[in-house]
């Protein structure tokens, strides 16, 4: 299984000729077919309704697509909290991309690309920036504490699954995230090809 953020590192790879499961966010679908599309911001649901076979989204939204049969509900939270970044309102496409794809892997292993978490200009992060549904290129970027919070209780909850995160060797892997179950592949992104890795 592999799950496809939209930071900027990812535009080095060519994800297009990956012959796996494949879980993606929000506008990934103008580039890359992919077997399931989590938005759970609004707007790129709307864009993408029609154009997808399966997407997952928040339960508050199910209502409109009813007509629909391929939107689906993304997974309950698979444990509680009384923080703010507990509220399964406050999840985001790519946590709830990475806890998709814990669920549905068969063989507990999950690939991860493009979730860089920072930016390196302090101006937003995303392969779409600038692009309809998004924040302007010159937006400052968005801060990766819920994120990486989050996606670590993911790592926490499926530690019989391996969570290999592929990064180019600058990127700052967040502490809560070392845990026996996560390892980073540092790559060169101008020469690495995702598909070597099954």
């Amino acid at each position: 299984m592999l799950v496809i953020g939209n930071g900027e590192s990812r535009k080095f790879l060519d994800l297009s000729q990956i012959n796996r499961n494949k879980v993606a966010c929000n506008a990934a679908h103008r580039d890359l077919k992919v077997d399931h599309l989590v938005c759970a911001d609004r707007k790129t649901l709307e864009e993408a309704v029609s154009e997808h076979n399966r997407i997952y989204t928040r339960t508050q939204w199910l209502g409109r697509y009813k007509d629909h049969n391929n939107v689906f509900p993304v997974p309950d939270l698979p444990y509680s909290g009384i923080q703010r970044w507990d509220d399964a309102w406050h999840w985001g496409s790519g946590p709830y991309a990475i806890l998709l794809a814990a669920q549905l892997t068969t063989i507990n292993r999950v690939d991860v690309v493009g979730f860089d978490l920072y930016s390196k200009n302090n101006r937003v992060n995303n392969v779409y920036k600038g692009t309809k549904n998004y924040a302007a290129e010159n937006k400052a970027a968005v801060d990766p504490r819920y994120w990486i919070y989050q996606i670590s209780k993911v790592f926490e909850i499926y530690n019989n699954t391996e969570f290999v995160i592929h990064q180019p060797e600058d990127w700052e892997q967040p502490t809560s995230w070392k845990k026996s179950n996560v390892f980073v592949d540092r790559v060169n992104m101008l020469q690495y090809n995702v598909t070597k890795r099954t």
